[in-house]
């Protein structure tokens, strides 16, 4: 597997752990449906690579939450339908100092991920198996993360009341997405948030990847009404 499309200053230690989660993720694809994607280099690209992008946003809201001197203990992210793992895991991997919270609604992907977890040797991580709206309603996780991660799950406006609940008002939910354009600012507002970056580009060499990152801050508290139950925000997106 070619790593340096990842990063060209992996530490041996990181290099070894990406190493070990390509083949855990092959081993078990074998007996569930975990990913269409297998081969070495694809997987080091769109899976690796594509959740490392939105680093450079982490980086700067731990940066911001460093200056604003608000913050006691590690940065916390949940990443919401983490499915596989992306983008929490390789996020885990390269910045070991945040608090991460695995969020998905199948627990046999769970299952996998603990796996993942204690092979790999990793700590603060947990996972949680539970719809996002019903996480989003739940008081432990409401409004209880700095972060907020989600891969392409759901059109934006769906995806916004998926997480914005479970951001903590001055945090920020980053969505990973295609670059089609989507219209998703009156769900952004409605849910307390601000979309503060919205950024198209690619990635990779030979085969292009294009990623586009939304980056929404969080600026007033969510309506306790929202997230609505389980099932309505895909069949009534706001």
């Amino acid at each position: 597997m070619d790593l340096s499309i990842i990063s060209g200053d992996l530490t041996a230690e990181q290099a070894e752990k990406f190493e070990k989660y390509y083949n855990l993720l092959v081993e078990w694809n074998e007996v569930m449906n975990l990913t269409a994607i297998t081969e070495p280099d694809e997987v080091a690209l769109r899976h690796f690579a594509d959740s490392l992008t939105i680093l450079p946003y982490i980086d700067r809201i731990c940066e911001r939450i460093a200056n604003e001197g608000k913050k006691d203990g590690a940065v916390t992210l949940v990443d919401v339908g983490t499915g596989a793992g992306f983008p929490g895991i390789p996020i885990k991997i390269m910045r070991p100092e945040i608090n991460i919270t695995l969020l998905d609604s199948l627990k046999k992907r769970l299952g996998f991920l603990d796996n993942v977890i204690g092979q790999l040797g990793l700590s603060g991580v947990t996972t949680v198996h539970a719809r996002a709206e019903d996480a989003g309603k739940n008081g432990k996780y409401r409004e209880k993360y700095d972060i907020a991660v989600a891969r392409a799950v759901a059109p934006m406006n769906i995806l916004s009341e998926y997480c914005i609940p479970l951001v903590r008002k001055s945090g920020c939910f980053i969505a990973m997405k295609g670059p089609a354009e989507e219209e998703f600012s009156r769900a952004v507002k409605v849910l307390g948030g601000e979309t503060e970056a919205d950024d198209v580009f690619e990635i990779g060499e030979t085969q292009k990847l294009v990623r586009r990152i939304i980056c929404v801050n969080k600026i007033a508290e969510t309506p306790p009404r929202y997230p609505r139950k389980a099932g309505v925000p895909s069949r009534q997106p706001l």
